[in-house]
């Protein structure tokens, strides 16, 4: 899988040009990497910051007597962006296959959760199943997104990965649980246990400028997870839904929010490895 789509290559290129002429040794050098490293971040999140950007908008300008419900308006938004980063080639078909998936796999846990009244979508509009709008199903597409994309933008590589076969194993088991757990006990606890038997060793390796740096992949795991329960705060203060606790006026989404995002990046990351093929670092060096 190449690094770059040949649009990003382009701009690739003209930074490292310009790059080139910034201090490269001391704590100026450090700034320069960790200014690359935000910059980077945000390219990847490039479709979940455009579509949180308009979620925020919505909530501010969107006229309540507009003939096109706030809803329905972002679920047409968010089919321009992905189409317009697939024709600009910012981003990869093998990428939209990923957000595909990722999509009908969050919109079925939303049809399931809504309905058993874990969060609603105050809203009517047209695009939707059940109680469902269509658009909710490209916010977990954004995780997708961003997974695949940071994926190659940083060059990961990975050192004591986890057999694939198990990878999928967990991540079936997270996604049944997600479900499982209002009939029966949940089961979180035994699988963070699994998560951290599988990845506790294995660290990932990305390039930011001109270095390579590791990280624990549980480490990884956290953080990503936290920047998306910031987001979920963001989202459902711009009432886009709203858990039990906030119909009666905004409130912050609770921590124990975090564990589920933690897990759901299990799967997400699950699903953008079986299309990227985790590179290892012992068989790159071996080469």
């Amino acid at each position: 899988m190449t690094a770059f789509t040949t649009v990003e290559k382009r701009i690739d290129d003209a930074a490292h040009v310009l790059l080139a002429r910034l201090p490269q040794g001391g704590l100026s050098g450090a700034g320069v990497e960790f200014l690359v490293f935000g910059l980077k971040q945000a390219w990847a999140c490039l479709f979940g910051g455009v579509l949180l950007a308009l979620i925020m908008a919505s909530a501010l300008w969107w006229p309540h007597d507009a003939p096109l419900a706030r809803y329905d308006g972002l679920f047409l938004a968010a089919l321009l962006i992905q189409g317009a980063m697939l024709g600009v080639r910012l981003e990869m078909p093998e990428e939209a296959i990923v957000i595909l998936v990722f999509h009908l796999v969050g919109t079925g846990m939303e049809l399931f959760k809504t309905s058993a009244g874990s969060w609603t979508y105050p809203e009517a509009n047209l695009f939707r199943l059940g109680g469902v709008p269509l658009f909710s199903g490209f916010m977990y597409a954004a995780v997708g997104s961003y997974l695949a994309r940071v994926t190659r933008i940083f060059d990961f590589q990975f050192s004591n990965y986890p057999p694939t076969w198990a990878t999928v194993v967990l991540a079936v088991a997270i996604y049944a649980n997600f479900f499982l757990h209002h009939f029966v006990t949940d089961v979180r606890i035994g699988l963070f246990a699994v998560t951290a038997l599988l990845f506790w060793r294995c660290s990932v390796h990305y390039r930011v400028f001109r270095f390579r740096h590791r990280m624990n992949m549980l480490l990884g795991f956290f953080l990503v997870s936290l920047f998306i329960w910031f987001a979920e705060n963001i989202a459902t203060a711009s009432h886009i839904w709203l858990y039990p606790n906030q119909q009666a006026g905004w409130s912050m989404v609770s921590l124990g929010k975090l564990s589920s995002w933690y897990l759901l990046m299990i799967i997400s990351f699950v699903l953008v490895n079986l299309v990227h093929h985790p590179k290892r670092v012992e068989r790159l060096s071996a080469a």
